[in-house]
């Protein structure tokens, strides 16, 4: 699941009945580059492509990531009926997929170094209790691929990331 939250992990104690993320758009600048971008991690568009202005990738279990031009967030534009980002707008931000194990944290660190998509440092084993690594994206969204390390409980205070 995105963010690391399991169907029942973080398990909605306000009872508004939402249970997972199940989807993140990036705005990117360009479709083809970043359709390559994360084509070379392994996701492939379930809708879109290079050539659209929107894309879905699917993750996991049917949560997705999507990427969108600008042109596809624009107010009115009905395109998957997103709004555009409030003027003068600039943030960041970090997503966080879980892997299914730390064997997988390497692996897809030599596939991205393979790649050329520049790991910011190898992967590491972190205080909090994950292995994980850093990546930005063509348009520096910030990626962190992690795992639970067996055997090590969580620092109080919960995950870094």
């Amino acid at each position: 699941m995105l963010a690391g939250m399991g169907a029942s992990e973080g398990a909605n104690e306000a009872g508004s009945g939402i249970r997972s993320i199940n989807a993140v758009t990036l705005t990117i600048t360009d479709m083809a580059r970043a359709v390559a971008f994360y084509g070379a991690l392994g996701l492939r568009p379930s809708y879109g492509g290079a050539d659209a202005p929107f894309t879905s990738l699917v993750l996991g279990a049917g949560e997705h990531l999507n990427l969108a031009l600008p042109e596809a967030v624009a107010v009115g534009s009905g395109a998957q009926g997103l709004e555009q980002p409030a003027a003068g707008f600039e943030g960041w931000g970090r997503i966080v997929f879980h892997l299914d194990g730390v064997d997988a944290v390497d692996a897809l660190h030599r596939r991205a170094l393979d790649a050329g998509l520049g790991p910011q440092a190898p992967p590491r084993d972190a205080e909090w209790g994950e292995r994980y690594f850093h990546l930005r994206d063509p348009d520096g969204h910030e990626l962190s691929f992690a795992a639970p390390l067996a055997g090590v409980a969580p620092r109080p205070g919960g995950a870094r990331r």
